[in-house]
């Protein structure tokens, strides 16, 4: 069936009811994963500002392992995506093989900086020495949690790719509970426990994501899932596959690296203000993460559903596609500016805040509330439009760009030079987000974006 014929049967019906499907289960799980960052600081944030700075400037070196793993996932997805438009089951599991490779050797690099140098990895971001003495053993007990994310978050990529979303979503909702449970334990010394402050937050997290990591397994292996298979299949990629899935992936882990890095310097410079100004933008930035983690399924669904067109070939389908989904994810953003004013500052109540912290808080939660929408929009095409056509390359240099000739320097400029309030500071950097939107505008709809990265490859 030619392109055009389908595209004449793309409802909004049957592509909301497909984006339910597959966007809702990534929501809820994105929501669920920062709910862990929420929990620990709500709970860490009883104990004072000092522990609240201290675990906001400790989470810096895990955000950009995160990135690292989403930057290279976010590559292979594009591949399982088109892959699973043919139903190429065989180079589903090799791509999935060899973005596990690379996510182990990245876990251990991650594990041997965090484990025997936290200190160090501390200063980069603060210069308070009783920040970096709490936050030392938050981040050695963490590092092992580097390991675990390893193997759990290329299978989570597969699974969401092959439209199986609620598998990793149920792992997912059993880690929150485990680590809520587990935080109140070794946080508080309840249940004969010995009270851990901070880094009983860090034990219960790496629990919890070890369990999460068990289940994921249990999910794929135990089950038989559909991606499942010998391990032969899953580290039997040749070397066209593993070099086209690099040539891909090389500029979205570039991307998300150097933009989670430049964002955990806007951490650093905001965080040199002081103690309570550090508190607060930790706390703005866990509930602010909430929200936008969730919105951001709405990308995760471009990149699976057009993606899977494209490798079909039916490339006037995925524009349309495309085009319609990038409206709902806008219309998602707009909600979601509103409700973190509305909600935002009920969720600060919960913090121990001091009377300049919780001002300053308020302040940039606003911000965040009225600017969301932007960031919101900006991702739909940087994880979602350019990313499902391999255009990784475009997007890389657009966001790192801003990122770190804009947003980076305005950050400590405002901060340290000018001495403007947090807020406004805060403020200040958001105008990378502006002309980043520029940018991802133009591009989008000169349809450069749109192409097939797996046609050629052996089956």
């Amino acid at each position: 069936m030619s392109g055009r014929e389908n595209l004449d049967t793309l409802n909004n019906r049957d592509l909301l009811s497909v984006l339910a499907k597959v966007a809702l289960p990534i929501a809820l799980q994105s929501m669920i994963g920062s709910s862990l960052s929420l929990i620990d600081n709500l709970m860490v944030g009883s104990l004072g500002e000092l522990e609240l700075n201290a675990v906001g400037v400790s989470v810096q070196i895990f955000f950009i392992h995160w990135m690292l793993l989403y930057g290279f996932a976010g590559g292979s997805a594009t591949f399982i995506s088109q892959f699973y438009g043919v139903r190429d089951f065989r180079n589903i599991r090799r791509t999935t093989g060899f973005a596990l490779t690379i996510a182990m050797g990245i876990g251990l690099l991650f594990f041997i900086a965090g484990f025997f140098f936290p200190e160090q990895i501390l200063r980069i971001f603060t210069k308070y020495p009783e920040v970096i003495e709490t936050g030392a053993g938050y981040v050695r007990i963490g590092a092992f949690t580097f390991l675990m994310l390893s193997v759990t978050q290329p299978f989570t990529v597969a699974l969401r790719a092959t439209q199986q979303s609620a598998l990793p979503l149920i792992a997912s909702v059993t880690a929150l509970g485990t680590n809520t449970f587990l935080n109140w334990v070794f946080i508080f010394g309840n249940l004969g426990a010995p009270a851990m402050g901070v880094e009983g937050a860090a034990l219960a997290t790496a629990i919890a994501r070890m369990l999460e990591m068990l289940i994921i397994l249990f999910e794929v292996f135990g089950l038989r899932n559909r991606i499942a298979g010998s391990l032969r299949e899953f580290f039997g990629y040749g070397r066209e596959l593993a070099a086209k899935i690099v040539r891909n992936a090389l500029p979205t882990t570039t991307n998300e690296t150097l933009w989670g890095i430049g964002t955990s310097l806007y951490v650093a410079a905001f965080a040199r203000m002081g103690i309570a100004e550090g508190a607060a933008i930790q706390a703005c930035n866990t509930i602010n993460n909430m929200f936008t983690l969730a919105a951001f399924s709405v990308g995760d669904a471009i990149l699976i559903l057009v993606g899977q067109k494209l490798g079909e070939g039916k490339t006037d389908v995925a524009y349309e596609m495309s085009k319609k989904l990038v409206k709902i994810g806008f219309g998602v953003g707009i909600v979601f500016s509103a409700m973190i004013i509305l909600a935002g500052e009920p969720l600060l109540s919960f913090f121990s805040f001091s009377e300049e912290g919780q001002l300053y808080a308020s302040r940039i939660l606003i911000v965040y509330g009225l600017t969301m929408w932007l960031t919101i929009y900006n991702a739909l095409h940087v994880t979602g439009t350019l990313r499902c056509g391999g255009d990784t390359k475009f997007a890389m240099i657009t966001e790192t760009s801003t990122v770190w000739f804009i947003g980076v320097p305005l950050a400590f400029i405002t901060a340290l030079v000018l001495n403007f309030p947090i807020y406004l500071a805060v403020a200040a950097v958001k105008l990378e987000e502006v002309v980043k939107g520029v940018f991802l505008t133009r591009r989008y709809f000169s349809k450069k974006w749109l192409n097939n990265v797996i046609k050629g490859i052996d089956d």
